[in-house]
């Protein structure tokens, strides 16, 4: 039998590299050798007991790179030795959202990482039409594909314009993201956040501005940027109550706010300001259709940044306590914390 690592969450608080079997491919099936995984925030949650979805033991991970070991012939043109990426969210293909094609609005969607097993492992086996080529992108670039699509999808999802002027709250790995999709789009785009180190690698990665709220008067810095008009769209992705409150207060009339952070509590306000103002309202949920256009913006280098430097820290698969450890304790610091398993 032959066996590989795996860094698996036992019980909140306890996470551990345990020995389990290689996983053999069923039909339909690739053998997939992890290159690289990224630590997701419903990765932390899982570790640190907040993911209400998560059952334990459970393997986090589903941000990841990955090498084709055993593959059978397709008609996707993916062959052994290819480096390549996953689309991890699992939908039912029954409920009412997939009969209508929004798969990734599955009412029974299963992630890896929370629902089931992930890739935290040396070896995954993944059904093949979930895989995509990485058209010539390492696989440290490869592994950010996942969380850059899930901005890349909010933006597109809000009709972000080119000349609109942008608001981002929350300058954590998809925050900057977000930001680097809405200037895709042409926009003029800010980012805010408390921490200032943050707000120095969103600068770094093309914001053209940024507003330390810590420090800087809100509401102030939003009229000078606007002539007091407000934002054309304000992109809530901390999932604070606050910066949900603060997305309502900076927008314009007629302005667009654009919700990716998961909500981490209740938020209490007066409906008849989204009233007042008319304001429109996108929730914004994991993406399906954004891997191959986002791999193929990278590769072609039309992002217009190094999307590498959004990385903070790589550890090793031995070191994998230590990683979830600094994440926890050290968010402030850290943007986008990569495991390295080979």
């Amino acid at each position: 039998m032959k066996t590989m690592k795996v860094i698996e969450v036992k019980e909140p608080g306890k996470i551990e590299l345990v020995e389990k079997e290689i996983p053999t491919p069923k039909k339909g099936e690739a053998l997939l050798k992890i290159k690289y995984c990224g630590i997701c925030g419903s990765d932390v949650a899982t570790y640190t007991g907040n993911q209400p979805f998560a059952s334990y033991p459970r393997i986090p991970g589903h941000e990841f790179s990955a090498e084709i070991v055993e593959i059978e012939e397709n008609d996707l043109g993916l062959e052994k030795g290819m480096i390549v990426t996953a689309n991890p969210y699992f939908n039912c293909g029954s409920c009412y959202s997939c009969e209508r094609g929004k798969v990734n609005c599955c009412e029974s969607n299963e992630t890896m990482g929370v629902q089931r097993d992930g890739s935290f492992a040396e070896y995954i086996t993944m059904p093949i039409e979930r895989i995509y080529k990485g058209n010539g992108l390492e696989a440290k670039q490869l592994v950010l594909i996942e969380p850059f699509s899930i901005s890349y999808h909010a933006i597109n999802r809000g009709d972000v314009q080119k000349g609109d002027k942008v608001l981002v709250f929350g300058a954590g790995a998809i925050g900057i993201f977000a930001m680097v999709s809405a200037k895709l789009r042409g926009a003029e785009v800010y980012i805010a956040d408390v921490f200032e180190e943050r707000l120095e690698k969103a600068k770094e990665m093309g914001a053209d501005g940024t507003i330390n709220v810590s420090k800087d008067n809100l509401e102030k810095r939003v009229k000078e940027i606007t002539n007091s008009n407000g934002m054309d769209v304000c992109i809530e992705a901390a999932g604070l109550p606050q910066t949900f409150l603060n997305c309502i207060d900076s927008v314009a009339f007629a302005g667009k706010i654009i919700l990716i952070g998961n909500g981490k509590g209740e938020t209490t306000f007066n409906h008849s300001i989204l009233l007042k103002k008319e304001l429109d309202i996108y929730g914004s949920r994991n993406s399906l259709k954004d891997f191959e256009p986002l791999i193929d913006l990278v590769s072609n280098g039309k992002v217009g940044t190094d999307i590498e430097n959004i990385v903070t820290n790589v550890f090793t698969i031995d070191e994998a306590t230590e990683a979830f450890e600094i994440l926890t304790n050290n968010a402030a610091s850290q943007l986008k914390v990569l495991i390295k398993f080979d």
